[in-house]
């Protein structure tokens, strides 16, 4: 098998488990992956949970579409990631119910939407901003999500849903994987006094893990 048929198995496989476990509905999210020569994205109008290894999209260096089916029409939010971020191998983009959920409350500190509740939480999203609303497909959200990426690894796009850039892509599902569960936890606990790791809590565990 090749490198790049390698891949494709693994997004589907991927999009399949995060469908599974309901971290997406229906045809929304998707998954893309860096090559050496251009970019693996999941189809528009897919679902995860049903992915086609060969009718992955295909695009090349320059963001042309050049095989499989047509590239998810949210191709611009992948594309912002990796302009800003030379370390990111791959980026996923869901519409998980509790960060969704969270990217909906009135009160929420747009620099910093989640509180640091675990040491997890802070090691493998960090500080997640928040991008203002616009409507789906708005190429808008393209230099929206840039203008944050170089400094930030996950965004949450209000009204919509997390983005996750990682070095792999195990490292950007499983980032995805706990900021949905930090999300539920902020939830459950959104109602009652907290107790967040303190600062130099947080910048110990930066210092120590990256």
């Amino acid at each position: 098998m090749s490198e790049e048929n390698a891949w494709r198995e693994r997004i589907a496989r991927f999009g399949r488990s995060l469908f599974e476990r309901r971290l997406t509905m229906g045809s929304s999210g998707n998954i893309s992956v860096r090559l050496d020569d251009g970019w693996l994205m999941t189809p528009t109008g897919s679902s995860l949970g049903d992915l086609d290894p060969a009718r992955i999209s295909r695009l090349d260096g320059q963001g042309r579409h050049t095989g499989g089916d047509r590239p998810t029409k949210e191709t611009f939010l992948h594309q912002g990631m990796y302009r800003m971020r030379d370390d990111a191998r791959a980026v996923v983009h869901l519409h998980s119910t509790h960060s969704v959920a969270v990217s909906c409350l009135d009160g929420i500190d747009p620099a910093d939407v989640i509180p640091p509740l675990t040491a997890y939480y802070v090691m493998r999203v960090g500080t997640l901003p928040l991008v203002p609303y616009f409507p789906p497909g708005d190429q808008a959200l393209g230099p929206a999500v840039e203008a944050l990426a170089g400094r930030h690894h996950a965004v949450l796009l209000a009204n919509h849903g997390p983005v996750v850039a990682g070095r792999s892509l195990e490292d950007a599902v499983y980032a995805m994987e706990e900021l949905e569960e930090t999300a539920r936890l902020y939830l459950l606990l959104h109602d009652r006094p907290i107790h967040p790791l303190t600062p130099e809590q947080v910048a110990e565990l930066k210092a120590r893990f990256g």
